[in-house]
């Protein structure tokens, strides 16, 4: 009926979620965060006494960059933590994220848990190359992105290349 993750649907994750698993994601994000911020590239610039002028200019992506996102249902796979931050980390405004329900079209909750605790902005339950093609286009209900990151078999891979985030 709805593929965006509700607010409801997020606080009723957090209270199936061990505490103990919730204390290793928290820790999981402080070590990814601390990680990419040594990665964080500068603007610099430098001046010659002939007025040449060198450097570089490093801008985000834009105000959005969107992230697609295959879980599991058994288990949280790291690509939720370890694209996600990153964005942040890079000053990505908006991150949306798509993983595919369990047949009672619901997200297993560690994954939901791990997306909000890294800062994921929505969440669409769509996987596959159903998801990759409603990221790429847009859709009434899942929006155009501007980039799609995220793990993936070779047909996945190859459909979203043009996206991918090296």
């Amino acid at each position: 009926e709805n593929i965006l993750v509700t607010e409801d649907e997020i606080k009723e994750a957090y209270e199936k979620v061990d505490e103990k698993l919730l204390t290793v994601i928290r820790k999981a994000l402080v070590n990814i965060r601390k990680y990419h911020e040594k990665q964080r590239q500068y603007s610099w610039f430098d001046s010659e006494e002939s007025g040449i002028i060198l450097g570089q200019k490093v801008n985000c992506l834009g105000k959005s960059r969107r992230l697609m996102y295959r879980a599991e249902r058994q288990f949280i796979r790291p690509p939720c933590l370890m694209n996600i931050v990153p964005a942040k980390v890079a000053g990505v405004k908006t991150i949306v994220m798509t993983t595919p329900p369990g047949k009672d079209g619901k997200v297993n909750p560690a994954t939901l848990v791990a997306a909000k605790e890294a800062g994921v902005d929505a969440i669409y339950k769509v996987g596959g190359a159903q998801a990759i093609a409603a990221l790429a286009f847009g859709t009434e209900s899942v929006p155009k992105v501007d980039k799609i990151v995220g793990p993936g078999n070779i047909y996945v891979a190859l459909q979203r290349k043009p996206y991918l985030v090296l």
